[in-house]
């Protein structure tokens, strides 16, 4: 099994904390993805103080091209970290599984596995670079 994809699925349950960075106290969305691909191997400085509606697509990529990875061409793999267009002004970050997608649900107030095609316009795709 994918290491990022292991790893998030291992958070399954995690409570959804804005700025959450760790199991014990919750994740968001970045601080999910951060745990994911820091257990595969893979890290850098994780960003913080924005807001649950604060979007900068050019700033998420520059975070995550600072954390290693690298564009994913389609079609998705396991392990791809999604960037998506959740709403106005609001970006979110989700792990591709073999199902659907892991993430931080802010509404569930969870880590939760969603089945099928995620329900947002996709902005981009990274993967670390041992996975090309």
């Amino acid at each position: 099994m994918n290491a990022v994809v292991a790893a998030a699925r291992g958070c399954i349950g995690v409570r959804f904390r804005l700025h959450g960075r760790c199991r014990d106290h919750g994740f968001d969305c970045v601080g999910l993805v951060a745990h994911a691909c820091h257990a595969a191997g893979c890290g850098a400085a994780v960003p913080s103080g924005y807001g649950l509606r604060s979007g900068d697509p050019a700033r998420v990529a520059a975070a995550i091209a600072a954390a290693g990875l690298v564009p994913a061409p389609a079609p998705r793999r396991p392990g791809d970290v999604m960037l998506f267009a959740s709403g106005p002004g609001q970006l979110h970050l989700a792990i591709a599984s073999e199902a659907g997608i892991i993430h931080a649900d802010a509404a569930l107030r969870c880590v939760v596995e969603r089945p099928g095609a995620p329900p947002w316009p996709l902005i981009a795709a990274w993967r670390l670079p041992e996975q090309e």
